[in-house]
């Protein structure tokens, strides 16, 4: 558990890092990891409610096995969660970086 905190904290360092570097890209670093999170709790609320009302239903068949098998390994589930925020960001550098959104002025309005 502690590599993975100390990967996450490394993971986070540099994607705060290059996020504020601009104000531009605080923006699209804040929307792209907003998006995710939002998925991500969603997803993980879902099979936490799905398991529960499995377990107390007593509901059977492919689905609810597999619900019940993921709510089992949500340990295994982490590492999907960190690999999902990993590839988000480096796809989100790439799009940035592509779409060339590092060339957008930002004005501060009539100075």
């Amino acid at each position: 558990m502690s590599l993975i905190d100390t990967l996450d904290g490394h993971l986070m360092l540099g994607a705060y890092g290059w996020a504020y570097l601009k104000p531009v890209r605080k923006i699209y670093y804040n929307m792209t990891i907003t998006m995710v999170s939002v998925i991500v709790v969603v997803v993980v609320g879902s099979i936490e409610a799905l398991g529960l009302l499995a377990d107390q239903l007593k509901l059977q068949g492919p689905m609810w096995d597999a619900i019940g098998t993921l709510n089992d390994n949500f340990g295994t589930l982490v590492y999907v969660i960190i690999g999902i925020f990993a590839l988000s960001w480096a796809a989100s550098v790439l799009i940035y970086r592509f779409k060339r959104f590092d060339d957008l002025e930002v004005s501060r309005g009539n100075q």
